[in-house]
């Protein structure tokens, strides 16, 4: 299978990339702005798996213009998409009143506006059958628990989640599959952003065989779904 994960570069992403990258028909194109974190990933895929493909591919989602562009390359190295991972995320954490444009542009960019926009320039090259996947969060989901200093955060999440709902009967006739995971608390470096000192139940790595299987599997059973995915709360 071919598949295209953002923000892989750390975290999440890095780990499912891994994870993907074990079965040797897969072909994965890994995004993000830090080329030299890319190119780790790919050489500790290749160490670990010696069949693994795993092609580094450097960009800034906040280029939308340039969206056309990436996907023209992309189809270059992979003519079809089977598996398409919205996985890269934003999160400023700060009191309310003190929120500037900047900050709230910032997040919503990469965590809606980002999704939104590269779906669509991928969609000629997604395959029939083809799997999208949203990385969202236990946060936004209505009525779940919220916390202090992420109302823009949750507030994307809710976005992406409700994106997600929609895209599902907006691609039904092409047959791709689009679901939201929201999860919970994982030991990333935005989760210590957003509770500092907290220690969550799981790690990048444990979350990512999950998403691996969901990425793979999930669509034969789930469409237009939005599932939280959490042990605690936070």
């Amino acid at each position: 299978m071919n598949i295209v994960i953002t923000g892989a570069s750390r975290g999440i992403g890095f780990e499912l990339a891994k994870a993907l990258a074990k079965h040797k028909q897969n072909h994965l194109v890994v995004i993000s702005r830090n080329l030299n974190k890319l190119k780790e990933l790919a050489a500790e895929c290749l160490r670990i798996y010696p069949d693994a493909k795993v092609t580094p591919y450097q960009f800034d989602l906040n280029q939308f213009d340039f969206y056309p562009f990436i996907v023209q390359r992309l189809e270059t190295i992979i003519p079809k998409c089977d598996i398409l991972v919205h996985n890269a995320g934003k999160l400023v954490n700060k009191p309310f009143n003190q929120f500037q444009l900047s900050d709230f542009d910032d997040t919503f960019n990469v965590n809606v506006k980002g999704p939104f926009f590269f779906t669509q320039a991928m969609l000629p090259i997604m395959n029939k059958g083809s799997h999208i996947v949203n990385i969202g969060s236990v946060g936004g989901i209505q009525g779940s628990v919220k916390f202090p200093g992420l109302a823009a955060y949750s507030s994307s999440k809710a976005a992406l989640a409700i994106f997600s709902e929609v895209l599902a009967v907006e691609l039904a006739e092409k047959e791709i599959k689009v679901n939201c995971l929201a999860l919970g608390a994982v030991q990333t470096e935005m989760f210590a952003k957003a509770f500092p000192g907290a220690k969550a139940l799981q790690n990048p790595a444990q979350i990512a065989h999950f998403i691996g299987d969901f990425c793979v599997n999930g669509h034969k059973y789930f469409n237009g779904k939005v599932i939280p995915v959490a042990l605690s709360v936070p």
